[in-house]
C-alpha cells in the first residue's frame, strides 16, 4: 500500500555507547498498522531487532533505543517494516554511517591555570570519549571565552584548535573575572564534523581578590575601636561615666575643726601616746 511505509527516519548515537532511532507512522498507514525496526552493524553480523521500542499513545512503534552500540569503518543497515490486518504495509530501510549521527560529548576535564604575575592563562581538557578511537589528532576544538559579568555578550576570546590538549589565553585584564565554554568536532579517523555539545562553563579569574571570610573580619576589626570611640564620645557628653563611677566623698568638715573647737580633747588623746613611747624606749634601754 502506498504512503504506509514510515517517514522521517533518523538515528542519533549519544553518551558514547546508545542509539536512539525515530520515525513517524506513514501517512496513509491504516490505524492498525504497527512497525518493527531491525539492524545489521555489518555484512558480517547478524540482524537485530530492537529490544526497547518507544510507543506513541495508542501503543504503536514510533522509536527504538539501542544499547551497547559500537560504531565501525562500515555503514550500518537499518530495516523497518509493518503489518495490518486491513493490508499490506511497505517497508523502509537505509545505510548509515554510525560515525556520522554520533552526537559529541564536550571535553572532559577542562581546567584554567593563571599566572598571577604574567597574563598567561593555560587552557588544559581532555578529548571526548567515543567507542572506537582513542586519538588527539581525530578532534578539533572550540573554545569561546566572556566576561563573567557579561555572559550574553559576544566572547572576547575564540579559537578553533586542531588536535592537542591546551591552548594559552592571554589575560586583558587580571582584575577581571572569565567563564569559558568548549566543544569538539571530528577532523578525521571517522569522527562527526559536526559540532557537538557545549561543555559546562568554567570560571576563572581573580574578580574577588580577598574571599567573603576575609572581609567580614576585616569589617569587624573597623567597627569594634569605632563603636568604642563613638560610644566613650556619647558617654562624655551625657555624663554617664559619672553615673556609672560616683566620686568618692570626702571627710566631713567637723573632721578637721575638733582640734580648734577642743583643744583640751586633743591634748589628752596625744598624752597617752606620748608616754607609750618613753615607756617603750626604757625597756628598750634596759634590755641592752
Amino acid at each position: 500500500m502506498n504512503g504506509s511505509a514510515i517517514e522521517n527516519f533518523s538515528c542519533v548515537i549519544y553518551n558514547i555507547f546508545l542509539m536512539n532511532c525515530t520515525w513517524q507512522a506513514g501517512r496513509e498507514a491504516p490505524a492498525d498498522t504497527q512497525y518493527f525496526l531491525y539492524w545489521q552493524k555489518s555484512r558480517d553480523e547478524e540482524e537485530m531487532e530492537c529490544e526497547l521500542y518507544i510507543k506513541e499513545e495508542n501503543y504503536r512503534n514510533v522509536g527504538c533505543i539501542f544499547q551497547n552500540v559500537s560504531i565501525g569503518s562500515e555503514k550500518a543497515y537499518f530495516l523497518v517494516n509493518g503489518s495490518s490486518k486491513d493490508s499490506l504495509i511497505q517497508f523502509y530501510d537505509e545505510y548509515i554511517d554510525l560515525y556520522k549521527i554520533e552526537k559529541l560529548m564536550p571535553p572532559s576535564n577542562i581546567t584554567v591555570s593563571c599566572d598571577e604575575i604574567k597574563n598567561d592563562c593555560i587552557i588544559q581538557w581532555q578529548r571526548p570519549q567515543i567507542s572506537h578511537s582513542d586519538k588527539d589528532l581525530c578532534f578539533k576544538y572550540e573554545i569561546s571565552i566572556k566576561y563573567e559579568d557579561n555572559p550574553e555578550g559576544k566572547p572576547i576570546y575564540t579559537s578553533i584548535q586542531e588536535g592537542g590538549n591546551n591552548n594559552i589565553f592571554l589575560r586583558s585584564n587580571k582584575r577581571k573575572k572569565y567563564v569559558l565554554k568548549m566543544r569538539a568536532a571530528g577532523s578525521a579517523c571517522f569522527v562527526n564534523p559536526a559540532w557537538g555539545e557545549w561543555s559546562a562553563p568554567v570560571e576563572f579569574g581573580n574578580y574577588e581578590i580577598i574571599s567573603p571570610s576575609v572581609w567580614i573580619l576585616l569589617g569587624v576589626a573597623v567597627a569594634t575601636p569605632l563603636m568604642a570611640i563613638i560610644t566613650f564620645s556619647f558617654c562624655k557628653r551625657i555624663g554617664c561615666w559619672k553615673a556609672a563611677f560616683p566620686q568618692i566623698p570626702g571627710p566631713k568638715p567637723d573632721f578637721f575643726t575638733l582640734a580648734d573647737t577642743n583643744p583640751e580633747l586633743m591634748e589628752n588623746k596625744i598624752q597617752p601616746l606620748t608616754s607609750e613611747n618613753e615607756e617603750i624606749v626604757l625597756v628598750a634601754d634596759i634590755v641592752r
